[in-house]
């Protein structure tokens, strides 16, 4: 299994990124994905949630802001980040969880770096 993130970079504030995630390799029934993030000195919290029926929920401080969204047929996760902030600063990860009929399994990418500033 791979995932694959790309999209991060230097952007000023009020910018626009789109971070992408493409998988390969998941045979089981992905469940869920996700887009984690890890700013400096600080707790990896989780940014966006997308289910495999389409619903999506985002922490407080991206609602608005941040869009997760996914393209089945190339097996792609996006978050499209929008009027970036100088918070948002961090090490972006995707997750996806699969689920067999025994048990659930959870993948990481490597992480993608997102910096804000001026």
């Amino acid at each position: 299994v791979q995932l694959q993130a790309s999209g991060g970079g230097l952007v000023q504030p009020g910018g626009s990124l789109r971070l992408s995630c493409a998988a390969s390799g998941i045979t089981f029934k992905i469940t869920a994905l996700a887009w984690y993030r890890q700013g400096p000195g600080k707790e990896r919290e989780l940014v966006a949630t997308i289910t495999s029926g389409g619903t999506t929920n985002y922490v407080d401080s991206a609602k608005g802001r941040f869009t997760i969204s996914r393209d089945n047929a190339k097996n792609t996760l996006y978050l499209q980040m929008n009027s970036l902030r100088a918070e948002d600063t961090a090490v972006y990860y995707c997750n996806v969880k699969a689920a067999s009929v025994l048990r659930t399994y959870t993948y990481w990418g490597q992480g993608t770096q997102v910096t804000v500033s001026s």
